[in-house]
């Protein structure tokens, strides 16, 4: 039976939303008060062929876009829930690069300063958009191209992007890790993790991220007590990016940032899940 979609309680999404927005905005601010930031701006970003500025304006377009289409009309698009959103947002990868590609050669075009000011203003609106009114609202829809989804369910999937574009700058600059907020972290892992059983349901095989999610997925023979013949083991962030396709299983087994026994438990087929 597939996966059902975890139930995330809005008002802890929201803060951890506004964490994990303000630990952004701390790091660009730092990155763009450096003397080599131009340099840094310039520098590839491992995501085909953007650089950090691409990256950076990509970021600023995923936390405004709440705020700049909160009172579109909805035109009755399909429901969409969050597992659906993660097995189709690889749709939307043209239309995104675009959208940052566009940016990058506008208000994120020009010097170090003039990035962290636009920067600034997406980061602003989202919170102010965040401590409104109708983002607490249970029953407000919000549509995207992919379908129409709960409000609160939207803000989830601007979790997932600041905390993989967050890693995703954090290894382009250096090999200081993130500091993420802990609920953004916690509820992005398990929302991957509930997406793998989604992709491959089943309880041949259990995944362990501790301390956030474990999941039981993989066709095959069920594990109901004792210690699981199948098991896979590995922290929130080897997860997260072997979820989003920024590193692949082989590696990951070889340098021992994943565990996984028995020989149900490779799980490279599935991944990644993002696209």
């Amino acid at each position: 039976m597939p996966a059902k979609s975890r139930t995330y309680q809005p008002a802890k999404v929201r803060t951890a939303l506004a964490g994990q927005t303000e630990a952004l905005r701390a790091a660009v601010r730092q990155l763009c008060a450096r003397p080599d930031a131009a340099d840094l701006l310039e520098r590839p970003a491992g995501l085909g062929e953007w650089r950090v500025r691409e990256l950076l304006a990509h970021l600023a377009v995923q936390l405004d876009w709440v705020p700049a289409h909160l009172d579109d009309p909805l035109e009755g698009r399909p429901p969409l829930d969050l597992l659906r959103w993660v097995a189709r947002v690889a749709e939307s990868a043209p239309l995104l690069d675009a959208a940052a590609r566009e940016h990058a050669a506008g208000g994120f075009g020009g010097g170090p300063a003039a990035v962290a000011a636009a920067f600034d203003r997406a980061a602003d609106a989202l919170l102010a958009a965040l401590a409104g009114r109708e983002v607490a609202d249970p029953e407000r829809r919000f549509e995207i191209r992919l379908g129409s989804m709960l409000l609160s369910d939207m803000l989830v999937t601007r979790l997932v992007e600041t905390v993989v574009h967050a890693d995703d700058l954090a290894r382009a600059l250096g090999p200081e890790p993130f500091p993420h907020d802990r609920q953004a972290l916690a509820a992005v892992t398990r929302l991957l993790a509930d997406a793998l059983a989604d992709r491959a349901p089943g309880g041949a095989v259990e995944l362990r991220v501790p301390p956030y999610a474990v999941v039981q997925a993989v066709e095959g023979p069920r594990h109901t007590r004792g210690t699981p013949p199948n098991v896979v083991e590995t922290d929130p962030l080897t997860w997260i990016r072997l979820a989003a396709g920024r590193t692949g299983w082989a590696a990951e087994v070889e340098a021992a940032a994943v565990s996984a026994s028995g020989e149900r438990s490779d799980l490279r087929a599935y991944l990644p899940l993002l696209g």
